[in-house]
């Protein structure tokens, strides 16, 4: 399956209608996260990360799309993979239709090359969620998922899925047998303690790996940001904005 041979360029204002809701310190927290993630993935198993939350409304899907950005700014090879066919979101974040993606590859009745859509001027691509099919989890773990997330790491740097709250569904968790780990995103305020710890705990019940855990909407002080730390099962403190970061 070849995939980075077409690829459907999108050029939209998401850098520059979005860049000015992403301030200075959320951008160095970004940046953090990212140091810390290449660090890890040094002497992980492969390069896909997957990203998930305990429940909704964490702010997963945007802070997975700026997490991937932010690698890609490195020059490295991205992909983006929106997994929660059942609300997906990233084709919406980045402004492209959602025709065809993960669940018609899957299905198998779309071309890989009509997956791809490639962001203008970056080294990042995303493959959106698709239509909404009626078994998303029986699509997440066929052997169909294994051998495209085989064929897709084979060609970037660095893979990034974006999937459905560990809590509330069970797509994200038959994954993990195919990711080096988890990143976990959490709101203060929102998440718990015990939620965090129930998604943790299920994640090593299939021996799955937090990578580490992203907390968002931090305020310190009435500042809209606050210090932050990253490493496995520790946080990153700090807001993020309405949008992927441009810088």
């Amino acid at each position: 399956m070849k995939l980075r041979n077409k690829k459907h360029t999108f050029e939209n204002e998401v850098s520059n209608r979005l860049s000015s809701h992403t301030n200075f310190h959320a951008e160095e927290a970004y940046k953090i996260i990212r140091t810390n993630l290449l660090f890890t993935l040094a002497s992980a198993k492969n390069n896909i990360i997957l990203v998930s939350s305990p429940e909704a409304a964490a702010g997963k899907s945007i802070t997975c799309a700026n997490l991937a950005i932010s690698m890609a700014q490195t020059g490295k090879n991205v992909v983006l993979i929106d997994a929660d066919m059942r609300k997906p979101v990233q084709h919406r974040i980045f402004e492209f239709a959602n025709t065809d993606g993960l669940s018609t590859i899957l299905s198998k009745t779309a071309d890989a090359d009509k997956i791809l859509h490639h962001y203008k001027d970056t080294s990042l691509d995303v493959i959106s969620a698709g239509p909404i099919p009626p078994n998303p989890v029986e699509l997440l773990s066929s052997k169909n998922m294994q051998d495209f997330l085989d064929s897709i790491s084979g060609g970037y740097d660095y893979v990034f899925i974006d999937t459905p709250p560990i809590n509330m569904l069970s797509d994200a968790l038959v994954l993990e047998p195919y990711v080096s780990g988890t990143v976990l995103i959490a709101r203060q305020n929102q998440t718990t303690y015990d939620s965090l710890q129930k998604t943790i705990d299920s994640i090593k019940k299939v021996n799955g790996t937090v990578l580490g855990v992203v907390i968002n909407d931090v305020r310190e002080k009435s500042k809209p940001y606050s210090s932050y730390y990253y490493g496995s099962y520790g946080s990153c403190y700090g807001s993020y904005g309405d949008g992927p970061s441009s810088k």
